[in-house]
């Protein structure tokens, strides 16, 4: 038997889980990571704390799973996209805390461009909207404020990366500053097409190129683990965003076919194939991964908060004491009974992309309960997500027959159902739900043999369940009327309330 080391790192936790040629997991180990608002709209990490625990989580799950370093055939590395570290090449110190993607600082930044008449050339480039959601504006935020970077930058000395670019230079001891290119079409800053740096782009941005890191495609062999840091080297050869990866994991290979990651945000992935889609209806254009010397290309809806929503309800209000208690403290009522919950705490991602978008929670009486309240804050993260098909069906012309899902909320039957109606799709989940690290740890192992082809990777996928629409036209267009209703008073450009 041989086995695969998945590394995902991600906005919340870091995880290492070990699987076998068969898909099947053989060990996990997971760590938190502390999160740190210290203004409004800022979100950031501690870069070291990120590597420490990632680095620790590896070690755990070896031992559990009783195999040592030697035993494994290769590491594949999933990450948090867009969150962007900054740090000194001599002493790989982190110059700034990690800037986490859900971070709004960047604002006017990119309401700059914007009224610049930049964002066709922009979106052209990149297949991106302006928004601070990308790494972009927070590298130019940064070279901006943080003192020394940008002369460390032009001397050569600093190093900017994604969370894939941050761990592989700690995996290979500073060996390697590269970015994986599905990370790399996150930036803001790479051409889509070539899947080259912008030169335009950085120009214009005024960011220096010696920052920069090398463009890698996703299957490349990188290096082995530096020597002393597991016990024996291991190859690295495949390395995916978060989002990507798990569109891999799902194996939604064929054009046509998509998904939906029910994480900290919501993230729909349609595989476009080989072809660049550029989006009519707001949606972006990305990179799924470039494997096999060949580049597939994928339309991408981002919802900035689906499991933050209900993190929101255990921490913010406090009327959960366990995430995964709302599917029975939502089971308690039948409907919401007219209570909507626009969970735009940082704006409003695809296909809306208003950054100042503010959450709203409306429709409430005196009988509103927590029970309603909690089934809002699931209902609200399958309208975000059908918005986003809506979007994306325009775009392709062409309706979607499946929807696989994935993603810790995709264990709510609750939510799986209810989303399967308000699409009038069915929604497929799998058996195993870690498409993510499963992705990442199936490209490593197509590069190194353990498969032989795409096949091999498809065959390992099994259905858990699937949940089929069984709800009525009338019923559902009156849930999506109220649903966008409550969406129009809580945009940017709505007129205040009085």
């Amino acid at each position: 038997m041989r086995y695969l080391l998945a590394l995902d790192q991600g906005t919340t936790s870091s995880r290492a889980i070990i699987f076998n040629q068969k898909g099947e997991i053989q060990a996990t180990a997971q760590r938190e990571t502390q999160i740190a608002t210290p203004h409004s709209g800022w979100v950031e990490q501690d870069a070291h704390e990120i590597w420490s625990n990632q680095l620790g989580v590896v070690q755990q799950a070896l031992a559990a799973a009783g195999l040592l370093a030697k035993d494994i055939a290769a590491l594949g590395l999933t990450n948090q996209r867009e969150t962007t570290v900054v740090w000194d090449k001599r002493t790989g110190r982190a110059l700034a805390p990690a800037i986490i993607w859900q971070d709004r600082r960047a604002s006017r930044w990119c309401q700059t461009l914007i009224e610049q008449g930049l964002s066709p050339k922009i979106f052209a480039s990149t297949g991106l909207r302006i928004d601070p959601y990308f790494s972009a504006g927070k590298l130019v935020w940064l070279l901006e404020h943080v003192s020394g970077l940008r002369q460390l930058a032009e001397q050569g000395h600093a190093a900017f990366g994604t969370i894939d670019s941050w761990l592989l230079w700690n995996l290979t001891q500073g060996a390697e500053h590269v970015i994986e290119a599905s990370n790399a079409s996150r930036t803001m800053l790479m051409n889509l097409q070539h899947q080259t740096w912008d030169q335009g782009l950085l120009e214009h941005f005024n960011i220096p190129q010696k920052i920069l890191p090398r463009i890698i495609q996703s299957d490349d062999y990188i290096a082995d683990t530096a020597p002393g840091l597991l016990g024996a080297r291991i190859p690295i050869t495949g390395v995916l965003g978060d989002q990507h990866a798990a569109l891999f994991g799902q194996a939604c290979f064929k054009a046509g076919t998509a998904k939906n990651t029910y994480g900290t945000g919501c993230f729909m992935l349609f595989n476009t194939g080989y072809q660049i889609q550029l989006s009519d209806n707001q949606l972006l254009s990305t990179l799924a991964w470039h494997a096999q010397n060949q580049a597939t290309y994928a339309l991408e809806g981002s919802v900035f908060m689906a499991g933050a929503i209900v993190q929101w309800l255990r921490d913010g209000l406090g009327i959960l004491q366990h995430s995964h208690d709302i599917e029975k403290l939502a089971a308690q009522v039948s409907d919401t009974e007219g209570v909507v919950l626009v969970p735009a705490f940082t704006g409003l991602g695809a296909p809306h992309w208003d950054s100042e978008a503010r959450a709203l929670l409306c429709g409430m009486s005196r009988g509103t309960t927590k029970h309603h309240i909690a089934r809002a804050a699931l209902e609200a993260i399958a309208f975000q997500v059908a918005d986003v098909l809506s979007a994306m069906q325009s775009d392709v012309g062409q309706g979607l027959t499946e929807l696989r899902v994935d993603g810790g909320a995709s264990q709510n039957n609750m939510l799986m159902q209810f989303q399967a109606d308000i699409l009038n799709v069915p929604v497929l989940r799998p058996k195993m739900l870690e498409s993510t690290a499963w992705g990442a740890a199936a490209m490593a192992g197509l590069k190194v043999g353990v498969f032989d082809c795409l096949d091999d990777i498809a065959a390992c996928w099994q259905l858990d369940r699937a949940f089929e629409p069984n709800m009525q036209a009338a019923e559902r267009e009156a849930h999506l009327a109220k649903w966008h209703a409550a969406l129009q008073r809580a945009k940017s450009n709505n007129e205040p309330l009085t």
